[in-house]
């Protein structure tokens, strides 16, 4: 193709930018060969004449389509220089927020300065295993490829970050190694990978500081290795580093700080263990305050050392060497701030007395304040004879200082590394490794000294090594491609390297100037001026004779010579590295140990005034080692660094600093041009576009440029031949392009070419149908508006005649309304006029009237008033009077009272006045109490008398009623004449007053019925108010109502929601602990297979990596006090569990003492008891004999017995003895097995001893329980015996007495009895007061005791350090917490104890009556033994649905119905059969009452359950049937257990089958958790299958065909497109496997509320997995996918509604991945878009959505993409949510499965047992 060709109108290009570095133009006129000016067009359309240089013809650089910028390979671009990478990283970091992009083998990072939400664990999952190219460029996709080759082509890998200070190498670097730390953690419990990690913020705070560029800028070179095992988990780590920037400990720039320790250990120096140090704030010290700010924003120093500390700790470093560390540190600072003073003279000098700084630095170093003050002001000269000690200058002496300063932290950063390195080492062969180097990139600054020549040295060899490693690279790809190939011009630094490294070159030259005595930088520089001079990478500048400039591969820098020979040598005072050696602190002295003695130079000048002569002259060494200096320390360092690298395949990390003012996502074009040319990005591009950089598979490259082709040219089967005739069609000059065996490939602007081409026939084809279809539309219209116009006339045309009509019948109606209104008007003004006369004449009657009754009511008021002031002014006179006269009186009467006031005073002062008052006081009581008495008697008197009276009268009073009763009877109709006439004349007078008060009644009643009817017409009028604001009060209650039930409603609804979100999180949490607990045991049975492998197989084996977590680790199902109730429940459990099964839980040691100490006390209660009873007896014994002398001697049954009680309780005693022996043998095994060398050998032997003593443990305490019972027993016999024979001793004595005194002897012996009881209920008390108080005594002892021991502990604890003290009352409350939940525990486990033994009982008692019952029948009828003949044909309809097998068959059901069943076998009968026989077997054991049988049963089948799920743990179809048959097993024990809830749905046959005996609840929890452990199993395999099929089924693979198109990939292909497009998954094969997998779980019966939440769970992990790599590929997020994605997920809705499963929720769970769709198809424009995506959106996160818009990438020219402002207006919207920070889905979370109970209709007696079982040994009950 021709320039004309290329440079059109329209064409875009870069030309150069004093600014932007390169701005976009717009060719706006052809360009033609020979033209000297180019016309463009600028963005902001300002027009540009761009001259070309007619000598050398160079046109402007072309710019990429739109449509291949924002790519992830800058490979992929098909104009590849530097404006075009420039433009790519630019776009790519600003609009999309993209900070890793691919530059072929080159990751380069850009550091966006902010937080970014992509290095999460979630993060690491979705980039662990994908290939490199899959997923966007990113640091974990390098170290998954590092990682990936390591394990596929066993070879060590190495990744090298390099960039300058600040552009995020050390956070690359760490998150490289934290993704190895994750996916290769360790596999034994060592958490190498935590030390690892730890190792970090170590070396950040020793090795970082802040500089005006970054605020944790590494100032050393680091490389760490981090090795592999054959199975490639992380067993060890080593760390090398590389020029650590000593300088920076005493001198600081502007706007910099020290190295992070320092101020960290400032910032705590308030610490109580850090009292020692003498430290004080950072702006107290000279070595942190040269650079100003002694903080940083946002930093915490005093957080970040204890993160160090806690680094410290985690790598084994002890609380007392980390202090010896912080000394030295401190004491760093404290010699910075010694003052050295200048003496009498210049050239003396000395430290300042009473330097406490001094005191404080040799404190903390335990060294001589003596001679650390003396040689800080001299030094020593050797010469071959004699010896000087020679004073300072003031600044020599600071120098000597810093050096030492320098020399102390640079042997403690080595010294920090070894031990860090020490820490991660591992015994371990190492198989493989993984490097990560983090070094400094190229360095240029204004004045560059020699670190900066040594980190551009190294920046040289990695550069060489990096351009021989692209360069093979691509050989390699031509020569496996079958592609001719040429020599690639590639700039080679070789000579470079030789000028710095070579014989004679500049380290050399440096080296020999040091070893000169009298060497200088100035003659140093002479040198390399002679020597270098002609050389092309040298040059001398021409201002100076102290500086020259070396040409790098990156740049040029000058380098100034001062310090160049000082900071090589690198020389610290030997006195000074003497006193240092002899330090007191261990640590101090080892630092300095290998350190060689140093060649010190010799200073002109005079010498000092001491001159020290030798006895003998020193013997010269001829031929003395001189100390390595820096540089060929670091030289060496570096080559074995590249030989390192050489030997392992390296990836390149290329770490970009955006802008020098650290303000996020900000782009310096400038800077960032720089970098890229210094780090080699843009010569990796140099060399990709010098061959063939553009390359396309044949498949990619025909779909994509299929509409370029013609069908004569389109060969299906031959893809290659037709992509051949297309490009000798199009592109004329085959040297453009070249056909390899799989990929074709092209020159550099060939793919625009075609992209121009497509892009030209897809617009006129858009011409075309933008044609057609205008026509079309045109046509349309011209249709619809003839039809619209002929619509419009007819219907006017009858709107108007309509009109006219209805104008005429309106005219006629307006005369009659005119006419009847006219009548009414005139009517209406009549009877106006004629009213108002009637009220004018009213109105002026009514005011001549009013006129008056006024005059009469003033004169009537005139004469009241006056009459009022008459009588009030009468009343005031005689008041005013009256007033007076009382006045004078009460005058007068004071007078009287005031003289009769002084005699009384008089009176009373006088003592006969007391006198005569006090003696008639007394005679005055006497006399009243007299009277009372008197008064009293009277009164009694009087009452005798008045009751007297009271009776006469009564009775004269009867007397009288009876005789007034017959007189009145006599004069009664004599009266009633003259009575009834009185009674008229009352009633007259009566009528006279009822009428007047009627009269009256009747006028109030007129006025109040005239005020009613007013007040009713008031209270109508309030009532229609009443009732409107009624009516409104009801409209607003019921609006109101309306609302707080729609509020009610929502808030139920959401506390219903909440509810149910914490029941679910109950129940996943729930299940991810049997999760765990299934993983745990298969983790166990996997470690016991390999033990037995490793015992049967000979040789060295490693130890099974979670060995040590299962010793420790308590979820595997252990024998613990929670689930065992006492020893024997114990014993039982191990012995079922088995040896190996068993793990340990030290919580039966405790138990077990625990119960034997409880058995030692009841042992001596019962002594104690004993020995009192036998005391009573003798006493007893003892008063019979002395009450009855006759009684003979006891007999000698009643001796034997007490002999063989006492031979009891010696028993007792000795087996007590045993006891204990064999507890200390069990605890003497546990320690053995403790501190024995094989763990597997010692812990069988420990469980073999566990068991044995568990065993006899539980024997003898059974024994001893049973002899304790027989002793209390006989104990109890022996008592009431001797009160029979007492009693029988007092009857013989009363009978043979005279029966003359037997009442008397009765009475007497009835006192004695009672006597003799209340004595005994006295002696009771009197024993249980005694035994409380003894008991009180015991708890007062305990009590002090425990005192004593919380005073000892209190001053224990006031002496420790206050973090010590908080430790220790931890430790205490746990140990307190644990001591009482193991009393609860055993509390709790003793009832549920009494609770089995009573229902034991209750059975053993039920089988009791039930066998007598039984043997009632036997008796009347013989019963024959039980033989497999039962089950004949006679006996089916007696059949009960029970089945009867005997022990020794019990293995054989389980092989035939659970181990070696498969699911085809019982496929054709009822689903679920295996459960059902089960059950029956079940129910017979439960008939008869064998609880030992219904335990093995299930145990059994648990069991058996579990190694068959183990076998066939991917087996689909097994997991489901045995899930079917375990849910159907846990539903039989719910329908059959005889509780009413579980029954309702039972009929008559079903209740007769319940369950009798047993109460199985227990076991229904087992059955669940065992239903619940192979629905996860069952959900993992289906996870497994269909995994693989969802990105290419869901995201690639072309459901809707011709809708989306292939864009070029670069270097980084992806995985599934190096292949051809036919062997990828689509969609109708995922849906294939959905159907297998629906078909297999209904032909098993599975019930369909668990077949819901399967595929609930599995569309929820399609669409998880599916938005995960949406989220994380740039490639897939365009319209065309978000087409096919809708595409797909309505196929997938259609099949839930086929299989009727759309009510499982499974559509909900995809509902992110729709709104991601329906994002992908919107329009992305204003901001009514952004507020429908924020509508839309509710179910994607902000940070998914802004993710998707960023990566949203056009396929097509006519797609926009989405601008920068719209994300901003996004984000706007959305800031409001409150969201987790997480960006991908957990594909891992599952959700709680629930069993909901599902009732069989089938009764057991109907369920028909195949042949094909084996079941024959069965007997049918």
């Amino acid at each position: 193709m021709s320039a004309s060709e290329l440079y059109s109108k329209y064409t875009k290009v870069w030309i150069p930018d004093s600014e932007d570095v390169w701005k976009s133009a717009e060719i706006i006129k052809d360009y033609k060969d020979g033209d000297d000016v180019l016309h463009l067009k600028l963005e902001d359309e300002m027009p540009l004449e761009y001259s070309i240089n007619s000598n050398s013809n160079q046109l402007p650089f072309l710019r990429n389509p739109d449509i291949l910028v924002g790519e992830n390979d800058l490979t992929a671009l098909s104009y590849l220089h530097e404006p075009a990478v420039l433009h790519n990283l630019k776009l790519r970091f600003l609009e999309s927020n993209a900070i890793y992009t691919y530059c072929g083998i080159v990751l380069v990072a850009m550091n966006p300065y902010e937080q970014m939400p992509i290095y999460g664990e979630d993060v690491i999952q979705a980039y662990s295993g994908q290939n490199m190219g899959d997923m966007d460029p990113h640091i974990f996709a390098v170290a998954e490829e590092a990682y990936k080759q390591m394990a596929r082509d066993e070879k060590n890998q190495s990744i090298i970050v390099s960039g300058e200070s600040g552009a995020g190498k050390t956070v690359s670097a760490k998150y490289a190694m934290r993704y190895f730390a994750t996916v290769g953690g360790s596999a034994s419990e060592t958490n190498v990978e935590e030390k690892v990690l730890a190792s970090s913020p170590i070396m950040e705070a020793i090795g970082n500081a802040k500089t005006t560029r970054n605020d944790n800028s590494s100032r050393f070179g680091k490389y760490i290795q981090i090795g592999f095992d054959r199975r490639y988990y992380i067993i060890g780590a080593n760390m090398r580093t590389y020029l650590l920037e000593k300088s920076r400990v005493v001198f600081q720039a502007e706007e910099e700080r020290n190295y992070h320790i320092f101020y960290q250990l400032c910032a705590s120096a308030n610490r109580p263990d850090f009292k020692e140090l003498n430290l004080s704030s950072a702006e107290d010290y000279f070595y942190t305050t040269q650079g100003g700010n002694t903080l940083i924003e946002g930093i915490n120093d005093a957080e970040d050392l204890d993160r160090t500390w806690h680094a410290f700790t985690l790598l084994g470093v002890k609380d007392a060497h980390q202090m010896n560390i912080y000394r030295v540190i401190a004491s760093i600072l404290h010699l910075g701030n010694v003052q050295i003073v200048s003496e009498r003279d210049t050239d003396t000098c000395g430290v300042a007395k009473k330097d406490e700084h001094l005191n404080y630095f040799c404190d903390l170093l335990g060294v001589e304040h003596d001679q650390m003050e003396h040689w800080l002001c001299h030094r020593k000269l050797v010469t071959t004879s004699e010896t000087y000690v020679k004073t300072m200058s003031k600044q020599h002496a600071i120098n000597a200082r810093n050096a030492l300063a320098k020399h102390i932290y640079a042997q403690l950063f080595n010294w920090i590394v070894d031990h860090i390195n020490k820490a991660l080492y591992t015994t371990s062969k190492q198989h493989s490794f993984i490097g990560v180097l983090d070094i400094y990139g190229f360095e240029t600054f204004e004045i560059n000294s020699f670190e900066q020549f040594c980190i551009n040295y190294a920046n040289e060899k990695l550069q060489q090594q990096f351009n021989l490693h692209v360069f093979k690279l691509e050989q390699e790809e031509y020569m496996k491609e079958q592609i001719p190939w040429t020599l690639i011009d590639f700039s080679d630094n070789q000579p470079c390297i030789d000028l710095i490294e070579a014989k004679l070159g500049i380290l050399d030259l440096l080296d020999e100037e040091c070893r000169m005595p009298k060497g200088t930088d100035q003659s140093w520089a002479q040198k390399l001026y002679d020597r270098h001079s002609s050389s092309l990478h040298f040059q001398k500048p021409r201002m100076s004779n102290m500086a020259f400039v070396v040409i790098h591969f990156a740049d040029k820098v000058e380098y100034q010579c001062d310090g160049f020979l000082e900071k090589n040598r690198d020389t610290v005072h030997e006195e000074q590295i003497n006193i240092l050696k002899a330090s007191k602190y261990q640590l101090v002295a080892d630092l300095f140990q290998d350190e060689k003695d140093s060649a010190t130079s010799t200073m002109k000048g005079k010498a000092s005034k001491i001159n020290v002569r030798p006895l003998k002259p020193a013997m010269k060494i001829p031929n003395r080692e001189h100390k390595k200096t820096v540089g060929h320390q670091f030289r060496n360092s570096l080559h074995l660094l590249m030989e390192t690298l050489n030997a392992t395949t390296p990836h390149y990390v290329r770490c970009i600093k955006p802008n020098d003012e650290k303000s996020s996502f900000t782009f310096d074009p400038k800077r960032a041009v720089q970098q890229l040319r210094a780090c080699g990005v843009l010569e990796t591009i140099r060399i990709s576009a010098a061959g063939y950089p553009s390359r396309w598979t044949y498949h990619e490259f025909f779909n994509r440029y299929r509409v370029l082709m013609t069908k004569k040219n389109i060969i299906l089967n031959d893809k290659k031949e037709t992509c051949r005739r297309l490009l000798e069609n199009v592109i004329k000059d085959p040297d453009k392009f070249q056909f390899g065996r799989s990929k074709i490939f092209f020159r550099a602007g060939q793919v625009a070419y075609l992209e121009k081409l497509r892009a030209d026939k897809f617009r006129a084809a858009c011409m075309m149908i933008q044609k057609t279809v205008r026509g079309w539309l045109q046509r349309a219209k011209y249709r619809r508006m003839r039809k619209a116009t002929i619509t419009i006339q007819r219907h006017v045309r009858g709107y108007q005649a309509r009109k006219l009509v209805d104008i005429l019948r309106k005219t006629r109606a307006v005369i009659i309304f005119q006419k009847q209104y006219r009548m009414v008007a005139v009517r209406r003004e009549y009877l106006k006029t004629r009213n108002a006369a009637i009220t004018i004449q009213a109105y002026t009657r009514g005011l001549f009237v009013r006129q008056v009754y006024l005059e009469l009511l003033l004169q009537h008021k005139a004469t009241v008033i006056q009459k009022c002031v008459r009588g009030w002014m009468a009343r005031k006179r005689f008041c005013r009077i009256r007033n007076a006269v009382i006045y004078l009186q009460c005058c007068y009467r004071r007078m009287k009272a005031r003289r009769e006031l002084k005699t009384l005073k008089i009176e009373a002062k006088s003592v006969e006045h007391y006198k005569q008052l006090t003696s008639g006081m007394e005679n005055k009581v006497v006399q009243l109490q007299r009277k009372v008495d008197d008064q009293n008697k009277e009164y009694k008197m009087l009452t005798e008398q008045l009751t007297a009276v009271n009776m006469a009268q009564t009775t004269e009073i009867n007397k009288l009623h009876k005789e007034l009763d017959r007189r009145q009877e006599h004069q009664g109709d004599e009266n009633r004449a003259t009575s009834l006439q009185e009674e008229i004349e009352k009633l007259h007078k009566e009528l006279k007053k009822s009428q007047a008060e009627r009269k009256i009644l009747a006028d109030t009643s007129t006025r109040e019925k005239a005020e009613l009817q007013q007040r009713v017409l008031d209270l109508e009028k309030e009532n229609t108010l009443l009732k409107h604001e009624k009516e409104e009060l009801n409209r607003s209650i019921k609006s109101e109502s309306k609302d707080v039930a729609e509020k009610f409603t929502q808030e139920t609804a959401k506390e219903n929601e909440r509810a149910k979100k914490e029941l679910d999180e109950e129940r996943s949490r729930y299940q991810n602990l049997l999760k765990e607990y299934s993983r745990l045991e298969q983790r166990y049975d996997n470690l016991r297979e390999e033990i037995t492998l490793i015992k049967q197989t000979p040789g060295h084996r490693r130890n099974p990596s979670n060995q040590s977590s299962l010793e420790s680790d308590s979820n595997y199902p252990s024998i613990s006090t929670s689930e065992i109730g006492d020893t024997e429940d114990a014993i039982q459990m191990v012995e079922e569990a088995g040896l190996e099964n068993a793990a340990m839980d030290m919580t039966i040691f405790l138990k077990l003492q625990k119960r034997v100490r409880e058995l030692e006390q009841e042992r001596k209660s019962l002594h104690a008891e004993l020995e009192r009873k036998e005391a009573m007896e003798t006493k007893k014994t003892a008063n019979e004999y002395n009450s009855t002398p006759d009684n003979s001697i006891p007999d000698n049954e009643q001796a034997v017995e007490m002999a063989y009680d006492s031979l009891k309780r010696q028993e007792l005693e000795s087996e007590n003895k045993k006891l204990k022996n064999e507890l200390n043998e069990l605890r003497k095994a546990i320690a053995e097995k403790a501190i024995g060398e094989d763990p597997t050998n010692d812990m069988e032997n420990a469980y073999s001893v566990l068991l044995n003593q568990l065993k006899v443990a539980n024997e003898e305490l059974e024994v001893r329980k049973e002899e304790v019972l027989m002793l209390r027993t006989q104990i109890v016999n022996a008592a009431h015996q001797k009160e029979d024979k007492v009693t029988e001793k007092y009857e013989w004595k009363r009978s043979n007495e005279n029966m003359e005194n037997d009442d008397a002897i009765e009475a007497y012996n009835g006192i004695c009895e009672t006597n003799r009881l209340l004595e005994a209920q006295l002696q009771t008390q009197i024993k249980q007061h005694e035994e409380e108080v003894e008991r009180m005594h015991t708890q007062m002892e305990v009590l002090k005791e425990e005192m004593n021991k919380q005073q000892h502990i209190l001053t224990q604890t006031l002496q420790m350090s206050p973090e010590a003290r908080i430790e220790y009352n931890v430790q205490q409350e746990i140990t307190r917490l644990t001591n009482e939940n193991l009393d609860l525990k055993e509390l709790v486990e003793k009832q549920e104890k009494n609770e089995k033994k009573l229902k034991k009982q209750l059975k053993i008692h039920m089988k009791k009556v039930q066998e007598l019952e039984a043997r009632t029948s036997v008796q009347k009828e013989p019963r024959h033994e039980l033989t497999r003949q039962v089950t004949v044909q006679r006996k089916e309809k007696e059949f009960q649905g029970m089945l009867e097998y005997y022990k020794e068959d019990e293995s054989l059901l389980f092989r035939n119905l659970i181990t070696d069943l498969k699911p085809q076998t019982v496929s054709a009968t009822v689903p679920g059969l295996p459960a059902y026989i089960l059950f029956m077997c079940l129910r017979h054991a439960d008939y008869v009452n064998d609880d030992q049988k219904v335990h093995a049963l299930l145990t059994g089948t648990i069991n058996g359950i579990k190694k068959v799920l183990k076998k066939h743990n991917d087996d689909f179809e097994m997991t489901a049937f045995w899930l079917s048959n375990s849910c159907r097993m846990l539903h039989c024990l719910k329908q059959y257990s005889g509780d009413e809830d579980f029954m309702k749905q039972n009929n008559a046959r079903q209740n007769e089958h319940s369950l009798k005996n047993f109460d199985l609840t227990e076991y229904r929890q087992v059955l669940s958790d065992l239903s619940i452990q192979i629905y996860q199993q069952m959900i993992k395999v289906a996870e497994g299958l269909l995994q693989p099929m969802i990105v290419s089924a869901m995201l690639e693979n072309e459901s809707i065909q011709g809708l989306s198109s292939v864009k070029p990939m670069g270097y980084r292909k992806r995985s599934s497109s190096r292949l051809d497009g036919d062997s990828s998954y689509t969609l109708e094969a995922m849906l294939r496997q959905l159907n297998l997998l629906n078909h297999t779980m209904c032909e098993h019966g599975l019930d369909p509320e668990i077949i819901q939440q399967v595929f609930r769970q599995l569309f929820y992990i399609i669409n998880a997995v599916t938005l995960n790599n949406l989220l994380l590929r740039k490639d897939v997020c365009s319209w065309s996918t978000g087409m096919q994605l809708r595409y797909n997920i309505s196929q997938l809705e259609e099949w839930l509604r086929g299989k009727n499963l759309q009510q499982s929720g499974a559509v909900k769970t995809m509902e992110p991945l729709i709104q991601a769709a329906q994002l992908l198809q919107v329009k992305k424009k204003t901001n009514d878009d952004a507020v429908a995506i924020c509508s839309m959106c509710i179910a994607l996160s902000t940070q998914q959505i802004v993710k998707i818009l960023n990566l949203y990438t056009p396929v097509n020219e006519f797609e926009e993409r989405v601008t920068v402002a719209f994300i901003r207006n996004i984000q706007s919207c959305l800031q409001d949510r409150n969201e987790s920070p997480q960006l991908l889905l957990d594909f891992k979370h599952t959700f709680p499965v629930m069993f909901p109970f599902n009732p069989s209709a089938l009764n057991l007696d109907t369920i028909h047992i195949p042949a094909n079982l084996n079941l024959t040994f069965l007997n049918r009950v």
